[in-house]
């Protein structure tokens, strides 16, 4: 609990501005960020809230479903992500999820967690764009953004992810080829407090 608190301490508390290479830099100039969480060997940019519509923004809710504390309940259609608390309480966060003809549904689980992740497009990603690249390096430039989680089904990566963004615009959007976006503060702070093997379910 300890460790929650002190990343939404520095969350609210860690407001400065940071020059950013890249569209990360374009986005801040266009007045998308206004302070930082400082991270190693990158800091995360807090997005202002005021330009993502409020349903969206980061709030503790009641939940009177059946999943037990601990698991990420993901609602596409209403592009909201839960993890369920004790007491019958969940944190609810904005998301982006898959275009159509990208979308998933089902059970998964946690199988790893990742900083700074990089990103490598599928195949079928390179077939759709041929101009993508074959890797691209964690950073504030990655589409993966600052944290990243694996989800697997019967042991295997199912090469969806739940994951950063460093296009925070597509918040409550159909944008992705077909994981999970949240803010990059977001995913940092579930990054945190889930743990691998922690059960997904999406609807």
């Amino acid at each position: 609990m300890s460790d929650i608190l002190d990343r939404r301490s520095v969350i609210l508390g860690g407001l400065s501005l940071l020059a950013l290479p890249g569209g990360a830099q374009a986005a801040a100039r266009d007045g998308w960020y206004v302070g930082k969480i400082p991270d190693q060997p990158f800091n995360i940019m807090l997005v202002d809230k005021a330009r993502i519509p409020p349903q969206f923004h980061r709030q503790s809710v009641a939940y009177a479903g059946r999943e037990p504390p601990g698991t990420i309940l993901i609602n596409k259609q209403d592009r909201f992500l839960y993890y369920i608390e004790p007491g019958g309480r969940a944190i609810r966060f904005g998301i982006a999820v898959g275009r159509d003809g990208a979308r998933w549904r089902g059970e998964a689980v946690v199988g790893r967690r990742a900083r700074w992740p990089s990103w490598t497009p599928t195949a079928n990603m390179r077939r759709r764009n041929p101009n993508l690249p074959q890797r691209v390096p964690g950073g504030p430039n990655n589409p993966l953004g600052a944290r990243a989680l694996y989800l697997y089904r019967d042991g295997r990566d199912t090469l969806y992810r739940i994951h950063g963004t460093n296009e925070p615009w597509t918040i409550g959007r159909a944008a992705s080829s077909g994981c999970i976006r949240m803010l990059n503060e977001h995913v940092f702070e579930l990054f945190g407090t889930v743990r691998d093997g922690a059960r997904v379910v999406v609807l």
